[in-house]
């Protein structure tokens, strides 16, 4: 019964492959397939080599799905309202190999729609929607902001923020983020209902990821997923190793400002994601490049 589901999946799979995709949707099976090259059979050093590979790109686009905060660790206060439409430009390292549809490209677009309503006792919640550019992907972020000090004249306000981000419409893939955010910031007046508030912090990013059964030759087809020999048809398929959040941490250092003139807010903010530095068993150690991103914001505050 075990064999008869996991050739099922294997023959879904591949009908699905011939499916549209654009330009930035994931082909998950090109680690292993490229590890594996001319082998008859991938080897337990060539998954490993796979797996690690899927381990830099999960915490890579991780990183992509939460590179902005574009907020500042004050709330809009227990009856207020902000609705804003942000653009994240996100530099994808070219050490990091992500498998999209067509060539990787050196940048990544993430428009989003964010929504923020205070609560009583300095508490805030969060939704965030994101697409990622050409592709039929997109990010859901839930959010609650606690502002521990907030208001005070000679004080600065300071904010605890926990958030999960999780990536829906790639195939195979279950992408999840969590997060702890821990910020710093001050509203100075400017004149009338006009405030600009500088602030910056630190986002404990942890990433989770699994696949379903990839297979990782291309020139299997579906008669031959389907034919009576079911050994030889999951022979090259295989789940990657699960990436565990407590082993993929990857920390966000972040800086911006926001300007409020009346209800409309104009924010801009750069960020700094450390993927760090991972032990894959069997494939070694990796260590990855940082990931650079600008984040600009439009929105109303009420």
């Amino acid at each position: 019964m075990r064999t008869f589901s996991r050739c099922l999946l294997l023959a879904t799979a591949l009908s699905g492959a011939a499916a549209h995709a654009d330009d930035n949707d994931l082909v998950l099976s090109r680690f292993g397939v490229e590890r594996r090259g001319a082998t008859a059979v991938i080897t337990n050093t060539e998954f490993a080599e796979a797996s690690a590979d899927f381990r830099a790109f999960a915490r890579t686009f991780g990183a992509v799905m939460t590179s902005a905060n574009l907020m500042p660790p004050r709330t809009t206060g227990h009856s207020g309202f902000a609705f804003n439409a942000e653009l994240s430009v996100v530099s994808l390292p070219e050490d990091v190999q992500l498998p999209t549809e067509k060539e990787q490209p050196g940048s990544m677009l993430v428009p989003s729609l964010h929504v923020r309503k205070g609560l009583p006792f300095s508490l805030e919640l969060g939704g965030r929607v994101g697409w990622i550019e050409k592709s039929s992907m997109v990010t859901a972020t839930g959010e609650l902001k606690w502002a521990v000090n907030e208001g005070f004249t000679y004080l600065p306000d300071v904010g605890l923020r926990l958030h999960v981000t999780k990536l829906f419409g790639a195939h195979n893939l279950d992408l999840t983020t969590t997060g702890l955010d821990i910020g710093v910031g001050k509203q100075f007046p400017l004149g009338g209902m006009v405030t600009l508030t500088p602030y910056g912090g630190l986002d404990l990013n942890f990433v989770s990821a699994t696949t379903r059964t990839l297979d990782f030759d291309p020139s299997r087809t579906v008669a031959d997923s389907q034919g009576n020999d079911s050994r030889d048809a999951l022979t090259n398929t295989a789940p990657y190793s699960r990436v565990n959040a407590s082993d993929n941490l990857t920390p966000r250092f972040y800086a911006g400002a926001r300007f409020i003139g009346g209800v409309l807010q104009l924010g801009a903010e750069i960020s700094l994601t450390n993927l760090g530095s991972f032990d894959q068993e069997g494939a070694g150690n990796r260590d990855l490049p940082s990931v650079f991103a600008f984040n600009t914001t439009l929105g109303l505050d009420f």
